[in-house]
């Protein structure tokens, strides 16, 4: 089964000790090069940290929906891209399973859930969403770029059910350029609006005129909230 496979990672290392992660989904059809690439030409020299490790994973080649069932490396599969049907919870599961086990490599290397973020562009950040709001929500963080979740997502039923727990959840940092036609900014506000009412610290930001792509000034917004919830002298 695709989703089993050890995927594929691109991992830019620290410049000194390592004590925290980033694990950074990219968007359907793109690669973990593809993204680190992307990040690169859009802010130089990129995400880089002198005590955080960024790993890029690509998701496997499996058959999708949107595209008629053709071949494509997406995260999961989706009856079609809106937030007003089911979502296919079953390759939505079976890839944050996957993803589980990056995140105890990182743990088997010394670094603890709480200084490990989890975050993705478009379809990456709606799985990064299902991953920490219902399987790792003792993560520092978790961020969503250009990103929604179905308007009757489980992850909302997730965190009304960690809240009620009394366990807490990580902080959301969203961002959403207000000229996306793919992703519509309005679904991303709603997914921000719907776990904020479950509970959940959210931080929506808009960016005018911006499309279905990474902006410098939102990058430059992401890394300081990185530093923010990843300070370089924590243990």
């Amino acid at each position: 089964m695709a989703a089993m496979e050890k995927l594929r990672k691109c991992v830019v290392s620290p410049t000194g000790k390592h004590t925290a992660s980033v694990i950074f989904l990219h968007g359907s059809g793109d690669t973990g090069q593809g993204l680190r690439a992307w990040v690169r030409d859009v802010m130089t020299p990129g995400l880089t940290f002198a005590h955080i490790r960024v790993i890029y994973p690509s998701a496997p080649a499996r058959p999708y929906t949107p595209m008629h069932g053709a071949l494509s490396t997406v995260w999961f599969d989706r009856y079609k891209i809106s937030h007003d049907c089911p979502e296919h919870l079953q390759s939505i599961d079976a890839m944050c399973n996957t993803l589980g086990s990056i995140i105890q490599d990182e743990v088997n290397a010394g670094i603890p859930k709480h200084r490990i973020i989890i975050g993705g562009f478009s379809m990456g950040g709606a799985l990064a969403l299902h991953l920490v709001c219902r399987y790792q929500p003792d993560v520092a963080g978790v961020f969503a770029l250009s990103s929604f979740l179905n308007k009757d997502s489980v992850a909302f039923k997730a965190v009304e059910e960690q809240v009620r727990a009394g366990q807490s959840l990580p902080e959301l940092l969203q961002c959403h350029g207000t000229s996306d036609e793919l992703v519509l900014h309005q679904w991303g506000e709603d997914t921000a609006m719907l776990l904020q009412k479950a509970g959940m610290t959210t931080g929506f930001h808009s960016l005018p005129g911006l499309y279905h792509q990474l902006s410098q000034p939102e990058l430059e917004l992401l890394k300081t909230w990185i530093l923010r919830k990843l300070p370089p002298n924590s243990s």
